[in-house]
């Protein structure tokens, strides 16, 4: 149960680079200074602080992506006839912004997406570029440019196979659209790239201001219910 007497201690908010993308949310209109995506996100955070849950989940797509990462990792160098080795260090930006980019070469951050089947694959470019701006993977790569200093940075859609087993695959699944072995590597990676932007890094800045400040009314709200 939540202690009614607890003193709200001024804790800014943090924002991981994969989430950006619900902070950057635009509202509506011009009178509303976050979007109604924003505050949700927001007020989502506020609870798990206080509440001391998270609502994290794991499906099988996010396993895949997350215990073969280094497959793709390998089908990537092996495309891009390079050497990239897993980065494992966390960067940050300023006191707020944090995150793990894939890849962090001397000029660039990649970022790997493993896809989950065949037909969810983004085999054209264009079909990438709907996915990114779908899931808000650009304002992640952003992120990972301001923190590391970068000029440009990549998301690489790579596609290996799926493991036959019960922790990914039933037997409905279709096995033909998870087994991909036999297609040429450079079939299996579709690679979009962005350049840095001081602009966007100025929306960034300012859209935390707004977001913090709501942040920590919605946290004092909740603290002295």
């Amino acid at each position: 149960m939540l202690n009614k007497h607890i003193k709200l201690t001024v804790m800014n908010l943090k924002v991981r680079a994969s989430e950006l993308h619900s902070m950057m949310t635009n509202p509506k209109t011009k009178s509303e200074l976050l979007s109604e995506t924003t505050k949700s996100w927001i007020k989502d955070k506020v609870k798990q602080e206080v509440f001391g849950y998270s609502s994290r989940f794991e499906t099988p797509q996010m396993r895949k992506g997350t215990e073969l990462e280094h497959v793709s990792l390998e089908l990537l160098n092996n495309v891009a006839d390079a050497m990239y080795f897993k980065n494992a260090e966390r960067f940050y930006f300023e006191d707020w912004l944090s995150g793990t980019p894939d890849i962090v070469a001397i000029d660039h951050i990649r970022d790997i997406k493993t896809s989950w089947s065949l037909d969810t694959f983004p085999a054209f470019k264009e079909d990438a570029e709907k996915q990114i701006k779908a899931a808000g993977y650009e304002w992640q790569l952003r992120a990972y440019m301001m923190m590391c200093n970068k000029p440009k940075a990549s998301i690489d859609y790579c596609m290996i196979s799926t493991p036959f087993d019960d922790d990914y695959l039933k037997p409905w699944d279709n096995l033909e659209l998870h087994d991909v072995d036999n297609i040429p590597e450079s079939r299996r990676v579709t690679t979009v790239w962005f350049e840095r932007d001081a602009q966007l890094e100025n929306e960034i800045k300012e859209r935390y201001k707004l977001a913090n400040s709501y942040y920590l009314e919605r946290l004092s709200e909740l603290l002295n219910k």
